[in-house]
């Protein structure tokens, strides 16, 4: 495990279009799950223990966000043949155990998706606003030992809440932190 931190967000650039298959192996492109106030695009893997601590928060803060006319999907970029535990059988039970009813996930087998997007980490955040242009690129919330400090709204919750209302993100973002992709060999 290599703990790696998300680069300063870069606002104002484009969400990269995708064509993804979805743990119900259907096909979800970028067009399918825009949102009419935002987007919420995430790498997340089954086995991180970064992705692990906040997975509870983070699917209900997607649920939440969903009144805000904010759509979320999460993108699984692993190497899986080095990385069994993030395989697609095992995404799907991933999905299954965390109730991921509101939040389509997609295997991103060729890793180029994440290579577009500049992902560097498990979890990491890539808010946008409407037109589809980034506004953030932070954490969800502190964590302190694997365990998110909850007081408050997450970070991530009230960046994209303030996006869904200005399309604008804020100003100061602590960065995102977890274990970084497993890039094929």
């Amino acid at each position: 495990m290599s703990l790696t931190k998300t680069p300063i967000c870069d606002f104002g650039k484009k969400a990269e279009d995708f064509k993804l298959k979805s743990i119900n192996n259907e096909l979800v492109s970028l067009e399918n799950i825009k949102g009419t106030n935002g987007t919420l695009i995430m790498f997340i893997c089954n086995h991180c223990p970064y992705v692990k601590a906040i997975i509870k928060d983070l699917v209900e803060d997607c649920k939440n966000l969903r009144n805000d006319g904010i759509n979320s999907v999460a993108i699984m970029s692993n190497d899986t043949k080095n990385y069994p535990e993030d395989s697609f059988d095992n995404m799907i039970q991933f999905a299954k155990d965390n109730n991921f009813e509101d939040l389509d996930y997609l295997i991103d087998e060729t890793q180029e998706v994440a290579k577009k997007y500049g992902a560097v980490c498990t979890p990491d955040f890539f808010g946008y606003n409407k037109n589809l242009e980034l506004q953030y690129r932070g954490r969800i919330r502190e964590l302190k030992n694997l365990k998110p400090v909850r007081d408050g709204d997450s970070d991530l919750k009230g960046a994209m809440e303030m996006i869904s209302k200005t399309q604008k993100g804020p100003v100061e973002q602590i960065p995102s932190m977890g274990c970084n992709i497993k890039w094929f060999k």
